[in-house]
C-alpha cells in the first residue's frame, strides 16, 4: 500500500495549463426575420429593465398597459414614445397587433391575466414567479399547450453571461456528469427599507433566490429529491424580513448548496462552483454584474472571456428565446413547464424553513405572500 503524499490531503495541485475556452452559445438569442407586435402589461417596479432592454433590442412594443394610466405614460415615455398606453387589460389583448404580451404584474394578479392573455391567442412572458400555487401553474401550461401557444417565464438570470455560460457547458456535456453545485451569494439586501419587499416575509427565497433555484433545476432538471432549509434575521440588520438563508438540495447522483447572506455591509462577492465527473466550473466577482468564469478539465484550465451583463442581457435573452421559439416552433428553454421544477425548489426551501424538516420537490405546492 502505497503512502499518501501532500496532494492526497489538498495541501498542494498539480500545474496545469491554460487552454482556450470552448465556444459555447451563452448570448441572447435574435430571431432571423419574426418582428412582433409586443404588449406590456405593468409599468410598474421592474418594468423599466423589460423595456429598456426590448428597446436596445429593437424589439416592437406597440403598448404599455397599467391601471393607473400615468405610469404607462411615464415608462411610454421615457422608453417608447410612439407606443399606445392603456389602462384596459381586455382591451389590449383583443387587439389584432399584438401576438406577444409580456405580464409584469404583482403576482397575486398574474395567473388570471395569464390566462386570459392565452385564451385570447398570445403569446405570453410571465414575470418571475410565474404562480404560487405549482397546480394553478399546471393548468395554465395545459391551456397554453391546448392553444398551440408558448408560455415562458422571465428567469432573466440565465442569460447573465456566467450563468448562461456555465449552463450551456454543464447542458452539452463539456464537464461530464453533474454531481455538484454550490451558490454563495454575499451582499447588502438593506436597500428594501420602507419598500414593499419589506412586506414579503420569505423575501430572500421568494424574490432573489428564485433565480438560483431555476438555474440549479436548468442543470438537473427535475432530478432533485430533497431540500431543507433555514433562515434566520442577521445581526444588526434594520429590515422586517430575514436576510439570511441556505438551502441544501440534494438530487440524483449529486448535491447542491445555495447560501444568501443578504445583510452583508462590505466586501460584497458573488461565487458559484460546479463540479462533473470529467470537469469543473466556478464564477465569482463582487455583484451581479461582474462576473469571471473559469472552466477546468484534463486538457487545462480555460477563462472565457464572457460580454454582456445580466442587466440588461437577462431581459433581451428572455424575450428574445421566447421570439425565437415562436419562430422556430419549438418550447423555449424557459417554458413555464420546466419552470416549475426550479418553482418547486423555491417552494419547497420555504416550506422547510416553516415545518423544521426537510421538504420533497411538489411537497409545497403554494406559497403566500
Amino acid at each position: 500500500m502505497s503512502k499518501p503524499d501532500e496532494s492526497d490531503y489538498a495541501l498542494e495541485t498539480a500545474e496545469v495549463p491554460l487552454v482556450d475556452a470552448p465556444v459555447l452559445n451563452y448570448r441572447p438569442p435574435r430571431t432571423r426575420s419574426y418582428a412582433p407586435g409586443i404588449a406590456v402589461v405593468g409599468a410598474g417596479g421592474i418594468s423599466f429593465a423589460h423595456l429598456d432592454a426590448y428597446r436596445s433590442a429593437g424589439y416592437d412594443v406597440r403598448v404599455i398597459c397599467n391601471r393607473t394610466l400615468s405610469k404607462a405614460i411615464e415608462r411610454r415615455d421615457a422608453f417608447f414614445p410612439s407606443a399606445d398606453i392603456s389602462d384596459d387589460f381586455d382591451s389590449v389583448i383583443r387587439r389584432d397587433d399584438i401576438d406577444v404580451v409580456d405580464i409584469t404584474t404583482h403576482p397575486i394578479a398574474r395567473a388570471p391575466m395569464i390566462e386570459s392573455a392565452l385564451r385570447a391567442g398570445k403569446h405570453v412572458l410571465s414575470q418571475k414567479p410565474f404562480v404560487l400555487d405549482l397546480d394553478a401553474g399546471l393548468r395554465l401550461v395545459e391551456i397554453a399547450e391546448q392553444q398551440g401557444l408558448k408560455l415562458a417565464v422571465n428567469q432573466n438570470g440565465r442569460w447573465a453571461p456566467h450563468l448562461g455560460y456555465m449552463r450551456e457547458a454543464v447542458t452539452s456535456g463539456v464537464i461530464g456528469d453533474l454531481m455538484s453545485c454550490h451558490i454563495g451569494v454575499h451582499w447588502n439586501h438593506g436597500w428594501i427599507r420602507g419598500t414593499p419587499f419589506e412586506n414579503i416575509d420569505d423575501l430572500v427565497f421568494q424574490d432573489f433566490a428564485i433565480h438560483w433555484f431555476d438555474f440549479l433545476a436548468s442543470v438537473i432538471g427535475n432530478r432533485a429529491t430533497s431540500v431543507i432549509a433555514t433562515r434566520t434575521r442577521a445581526s444588526g440588520q434594520s429590515v422586517a424580513p430575514p436576510l439570511l438563508a441556505q438551502a441544501l438540495v440534494q438530487f440524483e447522483g449529486g448535491q447542491a448548496s445555495l447560501v444568501f447572506d443578504g445583510s452583508v455591509p462590505y466586501g460584497p462577492l458573488d461565487r458559484t462552483y460546479i463540479a462533473g465527473t470529467k470537469g469543473s466550473l466556478s464564477s465569482w466577482g463582487p455583484n451581479l454584474g461582474r462576473q469571471s468564469v473559469e472552466l477546468s478539465t484534463e486538457n487545462g484550465i480555460a477563462r472565457p472571456v464572457l460580454s454582456g451583463t445580466w442587466f440588461n442581457d437577462g431581459f433581451r435573452g428572455a424575450m428574445g428565446e421566447l421570439l425565437c421559439a415562436i419562430e422556430d416552433g419549438r418550447e423555449p428553454l424557459h417554458n413555464a413547464r420546466a419552470n416549475l421544477d426550479g418553482l418547486a425548489l423555491t417552494f419547497a426551501a420555504i416550506a422547510s424553513c416553516r415545518r423544521l424538516q426537510p421538504v420533497t420537490p411538489w411537497g409545497a405546492r403554494t406559497v403566500t405572500i
